[in-house]
This record gives structure tokens, sequence and C-alpha cells, in this order.
């Protein structure tokens, strides 16, 4: 289960000034806290997924990824709550986004393996805003956590995304990891 997303940090790395982005993320590691790449994913727009839905990144590290989201018909199921499928894609976003940062700095991508969110309170309108940090982050694999809340802080859906890192030379889907298309 691959996610554009993954491909919006990557495309970005290679987008950046600085020739390897290895000694980029090093040095940006090494001042502490870790780079914010929101504004810059935000102002990229290649993720059709992200633009679809109208998804916004207020924060985007290797540790944690936020974002919001105002509720629109287009979110909305038949009975008029947000999609349940809006609330898994916003949670493997979130978790694709913050495993890709972390692993672009070795050269590697992420792709999701599994992602299972649980809908906790249906929501009609106003905003989501959401949460995903990493719960593990091995040499193979990460698991991170997501969690999306209504505009009163109401837990409405958490969920845990299971990706799988890439070696820079894997083939996913017919052509290199990590190669926008």
């Amino acid at each position: 289960m691959s996610h554009p997303a993954v491909l919006e940090a990557a495309v970005f790395a290679a987008r950046h000034p600085l020739r390897d982005e290895r000694v980029y993320y090093a040095a940006a590691m090494t001042e502490g806290e870790p780079e914010d790449f929101a504004a810059a994913l935000n102002d990229a727009a290649i993720d059709g997924w992200i633009g679809a839905m109208g998804l916004r990144l207020i924060r985007a590290t290797r540790d944690e990824v936020e974002a919001e989201l105002d509720i629109g018909p287009q979110h909305r199921q038949a009975y008029g709550i947000v999609h349940g499928g809006v609330h898994a894609g916003i949670v493997e976003t979130l978790a694709s986004i913050g495993a890709a940062l972390h692993a672009l700095p070795n050269g590697r991508s992420v792709v999701g393996l599994e992602n299972h969110t649980s809908f906790l309170r249906a929501v009609r309108s106003g905003r989501l805003r959401a949460t995903a940090r990493p719960l593990d982050r091995g040499r193979r694999t990460q698991v991170w956590e997501g969690s999306v809340y209504d505009e009163e802080g109401r837990l409405c859906a958490s969920g845990r995304v299971r990706l799988l890192v890439l070696e820079p030379d894997a083939m996913l889907a017919g052509q290199r990891a990590g190669t926008p298309g």
C-alpha cells in the first residue's frame, strides 16, 4: 500500500539546494530541534490526495507530523458524517511523511504495509486536527501512531501505521522507489 505523501518528502529533498540531502539532514538534526518541512511540503503541492482533501500540514518533522482539515461536502459519506477513509487517509499520510523524513537522510524511502484506524466519534462539520508520532523506528520497518481530533479537542479517530523502509535501489510498482510518477 503505497502513499503519495512519501513522494512529497522525497521530491522536496531532491529539490533542496544542497546536492547531498544526507549532509543537509545531518546538519538539521544536530542543531537540537528537528527541521520542520511543513511549509515547504505545503508549497510543493505535489500530492493529489492532500490537495483534493484540503489537508494542511502544520508541522512536519522526523519526530512528529501535525495537520488540519476544514470539513467540507467532499469529506462526508451518505449519512452526513466524515467518511472513515478520510480519517484513515489522514493517519496514513501523516505517518508516511514522518517516516519518510526519518528515512531520507540514509537515502531510503518508505511505503505503507498496513493501516489500522478506529473511528471513535462521528463528526459532521468544523475542523479536524491530527498528529502522528513514531512508536518504533527500526532498520527495516517503522510503526507510527496517529490521532484525529475535532475542533473541541475530542478524539475522533486513532490509528497505527506500519511502514516498510526501502533501500535506495528498491523497485516499487515498476519504477525505482521514491521516484515521482
